[in-house]
């Protein structure tokens, strides 16, 4: 053999394991994925990776706009009457055929999983009963009108009948139930490790660039860097704000970003009246009333917290100073309402106009892997408050203890924090600030049990205005009370970051959900 042959021949051994490794894309993750069952907890991390998997009726691209998905298209018959035309053809990865049984399935299951930490019901709340006319046709009848119907069907996986009837949650994280039509098919899930997952060929829909995704779970911000400086991952999210400036001048990668859906807040605990060992006096005796009722304390912590420090020194002005649940220039965000003026001296003497002149004791709980500087924002926030005489102990917890712990509504102050896929104002509403009442599908993640009437019907008016402008300006006055009431305290909406390995191209979204549908090489 010649020389340039053998050379030849020695390129093309080379190139083969590269062009395999070229076929898979590694995924670093922030924040763990707790269940492969679409249905269970309405949390990014999980909705992120379920969207590999399963397809919903309407889905939405980085922006929060809508597509079609499952439907094909849709149309409104009458105020409280809408056609959802499925798309033909469609099959799931075990080769059956999708119909229109599978969304009624769908629709049935929701409401109903078992143990559900925070589920998906109040996605379907408005709907009253739905007709299937064919195998590829529904009507979806609503108790009054609802223009907010094909925006809440993109929050809802389709499941199919044939492989979850009689499932419960653990069959899907076996991977057992784990049938979709998405992109990729389920391969394994490694709790508090990575999901493994491969190309469905068979796809309806674009056929996707990598033959197999590795999902991995790299929780300590230090170690997720250094696996996107090593090579180890091809992209990763939640990008360290101490690492951003250093990971912008590394030649070798591409940071994506884009203003994020996400608020961080602070929850009080409305649910007791009475004392609870986690707010005591100074000498640690429980205070005989919950102090978080009183409106004048919420708004004297709110008073209290220098969010432009935050921002500054947390944060690293990767987040800016909100009051709201959405940025700028969303649907339903409000110019008027700012941020409440920090003034520590006004906190102190609201604190002693509701009977605190001393102030008080309270534990705060805070996740510590889940959201960008969680644990560190709820130090900063103590800080603080402590400042104005609420002294403050922070426990900080795994995601994943934290979650059962705010289900069962143990704490009496937590770190929380939501992302309004929807793009508009109803979606944190609904889900956040509405009464927590499992018939009417309002308040699954209502995590500090927050109540009020005036804000329900509120709520629900706006959600049944068909006129865009007249329901925008109803999520304004929404904006409004929120503010006066505080209901919780908003603290900062994040800017949400990517840094990837140059020679691909990513697209960035609103919702933070990395998604390897997203992701491509680089013409």
């Amino acid at each position: 053999m010649t020389t340039r042959r053998l050379g030849l021949a020695l390129a093309a051994m080379i190139a083969l394991p590269v062009a395999a490794m070229a076929q898979t894309l590694n995924i670093g993750a922030g924040a763990p994925v707790t269940t492969i069952d679409p249905h269970f907890h309405n949390v990014g991390p999980n909705n992120a990776l379920t969207t590999h998997i399963f397809d919903r009726l309407v889905e939405r691209n980085g922006r929060s706009q809508m597509r079609p998905g499952l439907a094909a298209s849709w149309q409104v018959i009458s105020d409280t009457e809408w056609e959802f035309k499925l798309r033909e053809g469609v099959t799931w990865h075990d080769g059956q055929p999708f119909t229109a049984d599978d969304v009624i399935f769908t629709f049935s299951r929701v409401p109903n999983v078992p143990n559900s930490p925070g589920g998906f019901g109040g996605f379907l709340r408005a709907i009253a009963n739905v007709e299937v006319k064919d195998a590829h046709t529904l009507r979806i009848h609503t108790t009054q009108p609802h223009p907010l119907l094909p925006l809440d069907l993109a929050s809802v996986s389709i499941i199919s009948r044939h492989a979850g009837e009689g499932m419960g949650t653990e069959d899907y994280n076996s991977g057992r139930a784990a049938i979709g039509t998405g992109p990729y098919r389920f391969v394994s899930f490694r709790p508090g490790d990575r999901v493994e997952m491969q190309r469905n060929d068979s796809f309806w829909g674009e056929r996707e660039p990598w033959a197999r995704v590795n999902y991995r779970m790299i929780l300590n911000d230090t170690s997720r860097t250094a696996a996107m400086l090593t090579g180890d991952v091809d992209l990763i999210e939640q990008i360290p704000t101490s690492d951003l400036a250093r990971l912008r001048r590394d030649p070798r990668l591409t940071i994506t970003e884009i203003a994020s859906l996400r608020t961080m807040y602070m929850s009080p605990d409305f649910s007791r009246d009475g004392g609870t060992p986690l707010v005591t006096d100074n000498a640690g005796v429980p205070l005989t009333r919950n102090p978080f009722r009183d409106v004048r304390v919420r708004r004297a912590l709110s008073m209290a917290i220098n969010r432009d420090a935050l921002v500054e020194r947390v944060m690293e002005g990767a987040a800016v100073a909100t009051a709201q649940w959405l940025p700028e220039g969303a649907f339903g965000y409000n110019p008027a309402v700012r941020p409440m003026a920090f003034d520590p001296d006004g906190a102190k003497r609201l604190l002693a106009e509701a009977g605190y002149p001393d102030g008080f004791r309270v534990t705060v709980h805070t996740p510590n892997d889940r959201w960008p500087n969680d644990a560190r924002m709820t130090q900063a926030v103590a800080q603080m408050w402590t400042r104005i005489g609420v002294r403050v102990q922070v426990e900080a917890l795994p995601f994943t203890a934290f979650v059962p712990r705010r289900a069962r509504i143990e704490f009496a102050m937590q770190m929380g924090a939501w992302g309004s896929a929807t793009g508009e104002g109803s979606n944190y509403l609904v889900n956040i600030v509405s009464t927590y009442d499992r018939q009417r599908l309002t308040g699954a993640n209502n995590n500090g049990r927050y109540s009020s009437a005036e804000f329900d019907s509120l709520t629900a008016r706006a959600s049944a205005t068909m006129d865009d402008a007249a329901r925008e300006a109803l999520w304004r006055e929404a904006v409004v009370k929120f503010a006066d009431e505080v209901p919780q305290i908003q603290l900062v909406q994040l800017t949400n970051t990517w840094a990837l390995r140059r020679g691909l191209q990513h697209e960035p979204r609103m919702d933070e959900r990395t998604l390897a549908m997203g992701v491509r090489p680089a013409p």
